[in-house]
């Protein structure tokens, strides 16, 4: 999978603040096409579609608030499964998006270049919070340097090396990065150079209602978040399924092998269909297509939902089927 690809245009300010489209909800989109088969097949989220198998959780986790043990517990296995120095560093949230909504009301108004386009919510919380934002098409200096890496939905990667060299606050959003070497992450360089990285637990282990996140964070911001997302911040089922799943070292190395196969697969069928494969990580692909809204048409009568952006509309992104039956439907409804 190439590490870089050719990017989207870069979307309008006012288009970052309001009305951000998302997937993942099918509730509207059933709405528009009621004789659709069923089950959907959401492919319009980067959310691993085989999840991590939910074990049976001690009462505990259920009756009692979560206890200091068990949200250190999963910062231990967070700190092994992340290549992480110290505990201390590391903050548990309910979801990545928590953590995007609360850094900008951490700094002082600042200039903030984001590198797009990419996942709009970052464009949208540091504008709300008042910073002077700019959307940048590649590393440069400012205040604060916001980057997705690998980005969304393009794949883009940037190496620990070049992220290194960027003067200011670096905030590195790494919620698609559980997939590649360790060394990919800037979370190791956090000991050195002021910031905060991001990671996803949703996403990876397919568990996206849990609403389990982290900051890897510099040793001057860590406290500050901790103390900003305030006491019991992560529910107990949550604390207990993350540390069980962020041990499991096996089953990601499977899922790893899993995604390969499949994104592979998923190229196939696209490029069979005519369209361009541009980039994407393990758990989705970007495609560009003249005729991309005739597909979304399309795809939505055979109960497909895929992810459709409003400026750039020749491209979509596909989520990865979840397996051969759901690969079946969607060969059909291409046509392939």
């Amino acid at each position: 999978m190439p590490s870089t690809t050719t990017e989207a245009p870069k979307p309008a300010v006012h288009d970052a603040v309001q009305g951000i489209a998302h997937g993942g909800d099918l509730g509207d989109v059933a709405r528009r096409f009621p004789a659709a088969p069923r089950p959907w097949i959401d492919l319009s989220t980067g959310i691993n579609p085989v999840p991590y198998a939910v074990p049976t959780l001690p009462d505990a986790t259920w009756t009692r608030l979560p206890s200091r043990t068990a949200e250190e517990a999963l910062q231990d296995a967070a700190m092994a499964r992340y290549g992480v120095a110290s505990r201390r560093m590391i903050v548990a949230a309910p979801g990545t998006q928590a953590l995007i909504q609360l850094l900008p009301r951490l700094l002082p108004p600042s200039r903030v270049a984001i590198v797009g386009p990419t996942y709009m919510e970052h464009q949208a919380c540091w504008s709300r919070a008042g910073h002077d934002v700019r959307i940048v098409s590649s590393l440069e200096d400012s205040d604060v340097v916001v980057v997705v890496n690998p980005n969304n939905p393009t794949g883009r990667l940037f190496s620990p090396t070049d992220l290194a060299k960027v003067a200011g606050f670096l905030v590195v959003d790494e919620s698609f990065i559980d997939f590649l070497p360790r060394e990919m992450s800037f979370g190791g360089q956090l000991h050195h150079h002021r910031g905060v990285v991001l990671r996803s637990f949703g996403k990876t282990y397919g568990l996206a209602g849990v609403r389990l996140g982290f900051a890897i964070a510099s040793p001057d911001m860590a406290p500050r978040i901790r103390e900003e997302l305030g006491p019991w911040a992560v529910p107990g089922p949550a604390l207990e399924i993350g540390r069980r799943a962020l041990n499991d070292g096996a089953w990601l190395s499977a899922t790893r092998e899993r995604l390969v196969a499949d994104s592979a697969r998923l190229d196939g069928l696209l490029r069979a269909a005519g369209f361009e494969v541009l980039g994407g990580t393990l758990l989705f692909r970007l495609a560009r297509h003249p005729s991309a809204a005739i597909f979304v048409q399309r795809l939505g009568q055979q109960g497909i939902h895929v992810r459709a952006f409003a400026d750039a509309p020749d491209r979509l992104r596909f989520g990865l089927p979840g397996n051969d039956e759901a690969f079946r439907r969607l060969a059909a409804a291409l046509g392939v």
